[in-house]
């Protein structure tokens, strides 16, 4: 399961890695650091996305992972295409005459539900458990403590 970063407003899940607000020790002092920054670097990458694409802002809970990494790569395909040409950096596109991309521009995009509704029940309670929580933030301190550590 991934997780979101967050900040102290969101619930205490698993899927919300969240802010130590105040953070004592030099491990803690560390990852709230590194998980600020990566926080603003996100939001404000998807700042920019959702203000040119309304795909972007809407919910994606129940689509496939596959679907939603392809709309976000397409949008950020799409967005450094826009920011080159705004540039002056035009890029010669050359058209593909062999019909290789024409076989997948036809394919419906496919979103709904996982296969079993059971699995997303499952995965729901999973998403709230308080204890999991707990273990991945202590994790993910350790994780960025031996990676600096090694720097």
């Amino acid at each position: 399961m991934g997780y979101y970063l967050a900040d102290d407003i969101y619930p205490r899940w698993p899927v919300f890695l969240k802010t130590i607000s105040c953070p004592i020790g030099e491990r803690r002092v560390l990852f709230a650091a590194k998980q600020e920054s990566a926080r603003k670097d996100v939001e404000r990458a998807f700042g920019v996305l959702q203000s040119r694409w309304a795909i972007v802002k809407g919910p994606t809970r129940f689509w496939y992972k596959e679907v939603i990494a392809d709309v976000m790569y397409a949008c950020i395909i799409m967005h450094n295409i826009i920011a080159e040409q705004e540039r002056g950096h035009v890029t010669d596109w050359v058209d593909d005459e062999a019909g290789s991309s024409s076989s997948t521009a036809t394919s419906p995009v496919t979103r709904g539900l996982p296969m079993g509704f059971g699995a997303v029940l499952q995965r729901q309670a999973s998403m709230r458990n308080q204890q999991d929580h707990t273990q991945l933030m202590t994790d993910m301190i350790e994780e960025v403590w031996n990676r600096n550590r090694r720097r």
